[in-house]
């Protein structure tokens, strides 16, 4: 009994190492499969975006010989020439034309520097409703003068003086 029973275990040796170099052999052609779908899902993929790029290039150029057509028939615009060109501002400013009778007037800017060894400040904010200055105002009621603390100042521009802004702290606002 002991050979057979040794031929027996070698024998499921055998069958158990073919089952597995069959299951080794089934996943590799498995995976191999696997690649080959996707690389076949990329390349449809690569064809879809190629076939969007074609069609948008045609219907692009489809576009643009109808605007020909509609530009030779009805607007006749042309491409500017080498003469259309102007070489400075006085040019330009020789093609301008009058004002017209009753055109409004053109919008006008004005602009202040103020010199920066001066030390000028500038004139005090008044309130429209009240008529008194803001300081006066932010203060009222205020047994003391702002500390330093509670006062906030910047510069608005270079060279300009500052403007002082008080806090409405202890004046109980």
């Amino acid at each position: 009994m002991l050979p057979s029973a040794r031929l027996r275990s070698i024998g499921w040796a055998v069958v158990l190492t073919v089952a597995v170099a069959l299951f080794i052999g089934l996943t590799f052609r498995v995976n191999s499969v696997k690649s080959d779908v996707r690389l076949a899902e990329r390349r449809i993929v690569s064809l879809e975006r190629e076939k969007m790029l074609l069609e948008t290039e045609f219907e692009t150029r489809s576009s643009q010989q109808q605007l020909a057509n509609w530009n030779a028939v009805e607007f006749g615009y042309r491409a500017p020439r080498a003469d259309q060109f102007l070489e400075n501002e006085r040019q330009l400013a020789s093609l301008g034309t009058p004002r017209a009778v009753g055109a409004p007037a053109p919008i006008r800017v004005a602009n202040a520097d103020v010199p920066e060894e001066t030390g000028e400040s500038f004139p005090a904010m008044v309130s429209p409703l009240t008529g008194k200055a803001f300081a006066a105002e932010m203060h009222e009621g205020a047994d003391r003068p702002p500390t330093s603390r509670e006062t906030l100042s910047g510069r608005l521009t270079r060279g300009a003086a500052r403007i002082v802004l008080s806090a409405r702290a202890e004046a109980g606002e």
